[in-house]
Protein backbone atom coordinates (compact mmCIF):
# COMPACT_ATOMS: atom_id res chain seq x y z
CA UNK A 1 0.00 0.00 0.00
CA UNK A 2 1.54 3.42 -0.97
CA UNK A 3 1.68 6.35 1.38
CA UNK A 4 -0.62 8.19 -0.51
CA UNK A 5 -3.17 5.15 -0.39
CA UNK A 6 -2.78 4.93 3.45
CA UNK A 7 -3.21 8.76 3.46
CA UNK A 8 -6.69 8.59 2.16
CA UNK A 9 -7.89 5.71 4.07
CA UNK A 10 -6.70 7.25 7.47
CA UNK A 11 -8.24 10.91 6.04
CA UNK A 12 -11.48 8.47 5.73
CA UNK A 13 -11.31 7.58 9.02
CA UNK A 14 -11.04 10.43 10.63
CA UNK A 15 -13.37 12.18 8.61
CA UNK A 16 -16.17 9.40 9.54
CA UNK A 17 -15.27 9.90 13.12
CA UNK A 18 -15.80 13.54 13.06
CA UNK A 19 -18.47 13.59 11.64
CA UNK A 20 -20.19 11.26 13.73
CA UNK A 21 -19.05 13.23 16.93
CA UNK A 22 -20.26 16.77 15.28
CA UNK A 23 -23.64 14.75 15.39
CA UNK A 24 -23.82 13.62 18.97
CA UNK A 25 -22.18 17.56 20.11
CA UNK A 26 -24.88 19.06 18.08
CA UNK A 27 -27.86 16.26 19.94
CA UNK A 28 -26.76 16.98 23.08
CA UNK A 29 -26.46 20.72 23.13
CA UNK A 30 -30.20 20.31 21.48
CA UNK A 31 -31.03 17.94 24.33
CA UNK A 32 -29.85 20.06 27.13
CA UNK A 33 -31.79 23.16 25.56
CA UNK A 34 -35.02 20.78 25.24
CA UNK A 35 -34.95 18.94 28.01
CA UNK A 36 -34.50 15.76 26.65
CA UNK A 37 -32.58 12.35 26.82
CA UNK A 38 -29.85 12.17 24.70
CA UNK A 39 -30.35 8.40 23.41
CA UNK A 40 -33.86 8.23 23.21
CA UNK A 41 -35.06 6.21 26.52
CA UNK A 42 -37.13 7.38 29.21
CA UNK A 43 -34.87 6.98 32.59
CA UNK A 44 -37.89 7.14 34.76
Amino acid sequence: MSLTAKRGVLLLVVALVAFALGRLAVRFVMNLLLGGSLFGGNFL
